[in-house]
């Protein structure tokens, strides 16, 4: 994979809103308690798009490709999910030109190694007010 475009590092208070954000759009979630999301913001907090599906990575895939259909520029947006960041969705977000993912769940030893080996920013376990910035 190629090295994402360098962006100064996300503040603390978008991280920080960023899983609120996500909520606030999952009336799916809302009404179930079962259901993953997948939202695109810009790096200041406002929120873009956002999509649910069972799969976590079914509501990635969904979200990128509306923001690939509506022709918004990705490298310019933060993907925030509501899962873990396991290594193939770092993986689409790096293909994507996606160049920061924050994840509400754990993100694995190979997402890790792969954003660093690309420059994708990782933030993952963002619960409130805590958040711990793997890459970036």
């Amino acid at each position: 994979a190629s090295p994402l475009s360098t962006h100064p590092q996300l503040s603390v208070e978008v991280i920080q809103q960023a899983p609120a954000l996500l909520r606030q759009r999952q009336p799916i979630f809302a009404a179930t308690g079962g259901i993953h999301g997948a939202l695109l913001m810009s790096r200041c907090g406002e929120v873009t798009l956002c999509r649910e599906d069972i799969g976590r990575h079914n509501a990635v895939d969904k979200v990128i490709g509306a923001a690939l259909k509506q022709e918004l520029e990705l490298g310019q947006l933060v993907m925030v999910i509501s899962g873990r960041a396991g290594f193939e969705i770092a993986q689409k977000c790096i293909v994507a030109g996606i160049p920061a993912l924050i994840a509400v769940g754990a993100p694995s030893s190979l997402a890790v190694e792969l954003a660093a080996e690309t420059g994708l920013e990782l933030i993952a376990f963002a619960r409130g007010h805590s958040f711990n910035r793997y890459t970036g």
